[in-house]
């Protein structure tokens, strides 16, 4: 039996994590069933790289009728906040996702501890008192054996009771490990004598404190996913080196219990990186902590909460990563094909309107005084269900400075002495001169109209090249206006923060405050816009004509409206940087 064209297209589109999950589920692993978790640590806001992974874990959980969990990888209470595990909940229901159930590590922490007992007394878990220096150094390296810590033999019993002190508040942080003991000759360096258990004697944000011992990372995820009945936990690839002992601990959990087959599977795939962005939480809370951005949602963070506010849909995060695509390699992916994919999707929804951001007064000195006319305005030629505005005409208007040139080359096709253009969806106007302040600037362009040439009217389908934007001075709102552009200078942020603390021998703050452009924010404080806006509700998808796609921002009030751009009409940046 052949297959079709279609059965083929399908198994072509196919990403390799989906075409594992397929086998499995053919295979009839885990009893057919696909669950899914993700799992992020409350530490700080997520970023557009965390994006990619909530994609692909509620993605594969939607696509193939399982369910995907939210667990809070809460096991460091040093870093995490429940501000920030309100964040990673608000932004995962922002992308359109809905987790099946909400887990904490810390649900945890009983089974976890029971289970390190359990490696003790089987001789496979020890108290080491050595520093974390003297731990590392006795490590070895992927070409040279590891030493024996000389507590590796410890009695049983006697690790049992610094097991047990390191959770009384007795012992010092720093003072005392818990390791499992494994092979300290293994060329997977996670594999010599890993630390399972920490002292921390911090409070949790959800068990107080109940705990003063926490359990690493590496022993308590795999753990996590196997009693949450996880079947694929999808990982980055520096979890690659990770992957055999997370099945090692899994191994250890089952050996000798009555525990069913079923048992997660990990895959990695690749991260998101893109150039101009640095993706660090902690570097980000740098950026937030030394006043360098606005707080977690500034319009230049690679946050999710930073995009949103700066007018990106979650259906265009999603429209970029289907572009890039989920690989078993890294690479650092083009800023500009994000800002590609936000450009086709706003194109699709946003809602047309006029704004001028550095304004001139024009006046077309032939139309009646006091006389004013309605002029539609189409939402979005793209969406006919979108409708259509009126935008009101009067004899004095605003029009941007750069629209009006007094002596222009032979190609400039907007307002200048003699030449012609169309004021969009309005009249063709002629210019017939300006005036000039003492400075030399121009104060006001003037104008004539055609009567018989509105937009719409039998007969005004006459050809001008150049159409403008204006706004009616009568019936206009005054705006802020916030220009966003790349908070980095340089292509690769994550390399050159490190090469200049090298070095320079200096911080990490220090070394950003050199990298920053120092024109990713430009306001503009004298800017007008439509009377329409006057009803614009925060967040909403806009087109300022001509200019690029703006979104109403939350500082916006009826009496001061402020809009921030989200991306210009067109990619600029990679031109100038050519």
């Amino acid at each position: 039996m052949t297959e079709t064209n279609a059965e083929v297209t399908e198994k072509r589109s196919l990403n390799f994590i989906e075409q594992a999950v397929e086998k499995d589920l053919k295979e009839g692993k885990n009893g057919g069933r696909v669950q899914t978790r993700f799992p992020p640590e409350p530490n700080g806001y997520l970023h557009i790289g965390h994006a990619k992974a909530i994609c692909l874990d509620f993605g594969i959980a939607a696509k193939y009728g399982g369910v995907c969990n939210l667990r809070f990888d809460d096991t460091n209470p040093t870093k995490e906040d429940m501000e920030y595990v309100d964040s990673i909940k608000e932004d995962i229901q922002w992308l359109g996702f809905q987790w099946g159930n909400v887990y904490y590590a810390s649900d945890y922490f009983q089974q976890l501890w029971d289970f390190a007992v359990q490696l003790i007394k089987e001789g496979k878990a020890y108290i080491d008192e050595q520093s974390a220096e003297v731990i590392a150094q006795q490590k070895g390296t992927p070409t040279q054996p590891g030493m024996d810590s000389p507590y590796r033999n410890r009695p049983v019993e006697e690790n049992l009771r610094l097991f047990e002190k390191m959770n009384s508040g007795e012992a010092e942080e720093g003072s005392m490990v818990l390791r499992a003991k494994i092979d300290m000759a293994n060329p997977n360096m996670h594999f010599r004598d890993p630390i399972i258990y920490r002292i921390l004697n911090v409070p949790h944000h959800r068990t107080g404190d109940k705990w003063k011992a926490y359990p690493m990372y590496d022993f308590a995820h795999g753990q996590s996913d196997y009693f949450e009945g996880v079947t694929h936990s999808l990982c980055t690839l520096e979890f690659v080196v990770h992957r055999p002992l997370y099945d090692l601990f899994i191994d250890w959990l089952k050996e000798g219990k009555d525990l069913d087959d079923n048992r997660p599977r990990q895959t990695e795939f690749n991260k998101l990186n893109l150039n101009y962005t640095l993706m660090s939480k902690r570097n980000l809370l740098i950026l937030v902590k030394e006043g360098l951005v606005n707080g977690w949602d500034d319009p230049r963070m690679p946050t999710l909460c930073g995009f949103r506010r700066r007018g990106y849909s979650p259906e265009s995060i999603h429209k970029f990563i289907d572009k890039i695509g989920y690989t078993t390699y890294d690479a650092l992916n083009e800023f500009s094909l994000l800002e590609s994919a936000v450009r086709e999707d706003l194109n699709m929804r946003a809602t047309r309107v006029s704004a001028v951001l550095n304004p001139v007064k024009l006046v077309i000195t032939n139309y009646p005084e006091g006389k004013v006319e309605d002029m539609e305005a189409v939402n979005n030629p793209e969406d006919t269900s979108a409708g259509s505005h009126t935008i009101e005409f009067s004899r004095e208007l605003w029009i941007e400075q750069e629209d009006f040139m007094e002596n222009a080359p032979k190609k400039y096709f907007r307002m200048t002495p003699g030449q012609e253009v169309r004021l969009k969806n309005a009249y063709i106007v002629k210019c017939t001169g300006c005036k000039k302040n003492e400075a030399g600037e121009v104060e006001e362009v003037y104008c004539e109209y055609d009567p018989n040439s509105r937009s719409g009217m039998p007969g005004s389908n006459r050809k001008v090249k150049g159409t403008l934007h204006w706004v009616s001075r009568a019936h206009c709102l005054p705006a802020e206006v916030r220009l966003y552009d790349r908070l980095w200078k340089v292509e690769n942020p994550r390399d050159e923060l490190s090469a200049i603390k090298e070095t320079k021998n200096c911080s990490s703050l220090e070394a950003m405050q050199e990298m920053i452009n120092p024109d990713s924010l430009k306001v503009l404080k004298h800017c007008y816009v439509e009377k329409f806006l006057a009803t614009a509700k925060a967040l909403d998808y806009l087109q300022f004509q001509r200019i690029g796609y703006f979104n109403v921002d939350k500082d916006s009030t009826p009496e001061h409206l402020v809009f921030n751009r989200t991306v210009s009409l067109k990619d600029t940046w990679s031109k100038i940087n050519k």
